[in-house]
């Protein structure tokens, strides 16, 4: 029996090579539940469509899945803590598309460790903080800080609603976990019922980011933020933002708890494909 490699030994770990097979459909699908307007054709009608470039964060989880089944930790007990994602082109709108995934960092936080996992294509590279509770303490590098909106003064503020079936229907861009449908699971992680996919509340920040700064959702070139705190469906998520210099930085709230904190995106123009 081949024994596990130890967490800490994880940075550079290779996950291999995948390839995802999706299609217009997921592409509209996808904008429809981050919260894109029918009206916006270019994001929900085939005849001229865009991807949203934060489909790209759901196409890639496989190598997060990747990761958890080596065997060093148990991914049952993670959480999604951070999500990065650099485009270096234009998110195609159907596939196949191939990524390759490595896990790219190990850090110790004390009481935790933190992870990240990459899973990079030719037009992009989304990377994915995995928190992992209870699992530090070795003495190995505590990894930079994260991003801070902390002392920004926001300029508006845009308000989403999200319906009570809107995890039952981001299921469907590809994320099954459990979490997000079986009220069990979710009483078993701790929580009434099931929530709503971290992703799914930092496409909607995305889109709304997009249009503060002017910009169509499909032109974003980066962003970077922490998942602080769990959203439900049915929740109106409220999102911060104030622009400078062609950034966009954002939190976003249900009430006064923050979901998604120290957030930052960048916009430009249509990109090669």
């Amino acid at each position: 029996m081949t024994d596990h490699p130890q967490l800490q030994d994880l940075a550079g770990y290779d996950l291999g090579t995948h390839v995802v097979e999706y299609d217009d459909r997921t592409v509209i699908l996808y904008a429809l539940a981050v919260g894109a307007p029918a009206n916006e054709l270019e994001l929900v009608f085939e005849r001229d469509l865009r991807a949203i470039p934060t489909l790209a964060c759901a196409l890639g989880l496989w190598a997060v899945e990747a990761a958890g089944a080596i065997g060093a930790y148990d991914p049952r007990r993670s959480l999604h803590a951070r999500q990065l994602l650099t485009m270096r082109g234009t998110l195609p709108t159907r596939g196949p598309l191939e990524m390759n995934g490595r896990v790219t960092n190990v850090f110790d936080k004390g009481k935790a460790a933190l992870i990240e996992v990459e899973a990079s294509a030719e037009c992009f590279t989304a990377t994915y903080g995995i928190f992992l509770p209870g699992l530090g303490g070795w003495g190995g590098d505590r990894g930079p800080s994260a991003g801070s909106t902390e002392g920004i003064t926001f300029a508006q503020t845009d308000a989403a609603h999200t319906s009570s079936d809107l995890a039952a229907l981001y299921r469907l861009t590809g994320d099954r976990h459990p979490l997000h449908i079986d009220p069990d699971v979710a009483k078993a992680n701790g929580f009434d019922r099931p929530i709503l996919h971290g992703l799914c509340t930092v496409g909607i920040a995305a889109r709304i980011g997009a249009q503060a700064a002017g910009c169509s959702p499909a032109d974003l070139r980066s962003l970077d933020v922490r998942l602080s705190a769990p959203v439900f469906p049915g929740d109106t998520v409220e999102v911060d933002t104030v622009v400078e210099a062609g950034n966009v930085d954002f939190q976003a709230r249900v009430g006064d708890v923050v979901v998604l904190a120290g957030g930052r995106a960048t916009f430009g123009g249509p990109m090669r494909s």
